[in-house]
């Protein structure tokens, strides 16, 4: 859908936004739980994109229309649950209407205490909304038990101790949803497995057909890109799969094509370094040495 306007609104507060859904005002003002049928969108959010300050985690089943999320759209007929950032694209559609619920934390809410550090560990929050966590009905009746006690902890008298268990509340839903995508992970294997296939496809292509040349070394973002997932979930899928995320298989395949090299050509380790995507030859030589323990002239030496 064509975009009246290229710059993203940004919604700095949790107050702005509750103001631009039609909602009454938040009960506190860094954290809300929203029912997403009580949001009544804002035509200044209708049919643009927008950037939220805090971190947005909804669990949704769409009754019509689709939610956007950076280049595309994400049909939420069968339920999920979706994780974004501080600081994301976002965009809805006219008309788009969602069961389910949307929990907004501003990032001070958390920020004196350890899951300022460690939310980001949770990789979920970089996934596309084509990598949406589709839930069993016991996994969504455990999270909409954790979201039904925030929402308790929340209508009740403010305390003392209400931050504190209401921070413990969002560690725990999103340890369960870690748990819960690597569930997803293991019930997709065979899809994943075609995609690992694809993926060591592509690394043998890039390296065989010398794109380190005029590309350097592959990324990370370079086998996302081709294989349309976002660069966090190809490498929690790996990990899951495989026990090693996307940059060391890139490392595997690395290492593989330059021991090719030392065994099998006379070319010189520089020159190697260079076939490979190196800008310096240093770089490879560390690199190998870490990863086996040895040099390349050592390797090479041992093969004569």
């Amino acid at each position: 859908m064509e975009k009246k306007d290229i710059t993203p609104f940004k919604i700095s507060s949790i107050s702005e936004l509750h103001q631009l859904l039609s909602l009454p005002k938040p009960l506190h003002p860094l954290i809300s739980l929203v029912d997403n049928t009580k949001m009544s969108v804002n035509t200044q959010l209708l049919d643009t994109s927008f950037i939220l300050n805090f971190y947005k985690i909804s669990y949704k089943i769409s009754i019509n229309g689709k939610m956007g999320y950076g280049q595309g759209y994400y049909d939420f007929n069968e339920g999920g649950m979706m994780f974004t950032a501080p600081n994301q694209v976002l965009s809805t559609d006219e008309g788009a209407e969602y069961y389910g619920y949307t929990l907004f934390i501003h990032p001070d809410f958390i920020r004196n205490y350890p899951l300022a550090k460690t939310i980001k560990k949770y990789g979920f929050f970089s996934y596309d909304t084509d990598e949406a966590l589709h839930l069993s009905d016991k996994e969504k009746n455990n999270i909409l038990g954790l979201l039904d006690s925030i929402n308790e902890e929340l209508n009740t008298s403010i305390d003392e101790i209400s931050q504190d268990v209401i921070v413990s509340y969002i560690e725990v839903l999103l340890n369960y949803s870690n748990r819960f995508y690597k569930r997803q992970f293991i019930t997709r294997k065979i899809v994943n497995n075609n995609l690992l296939s694809k993926m060591e496809q592509l690394l043998e292509e890039y390296f065989s057909q010398q794109e380190t040349l005029t590309k350097g070394l592959p990324t990370v973002e370079f086998l996302a890109s081709e294989l349309n997932l976002s660069p966090h979930y190809l490498s929690d899928m790996l990990r899951s799969l495989t026990g090693q995320n996307a940059q060391q298989h890139i490392h595997e395949k690395l290492i593989e094509k330059a021991k090719e090299y030392l065994t099998t050509t006379d070319l010189s380790v520089a020159e190697i370094a260079y076939q490979l995507g190196f800008e310096h030859s240093q770089s490879f030589n560390k690199l190998f040495k870490k990863k086996t323990n040895t040099t390349p002239l050592s390797f090479r030496q041992s093969f004569n």
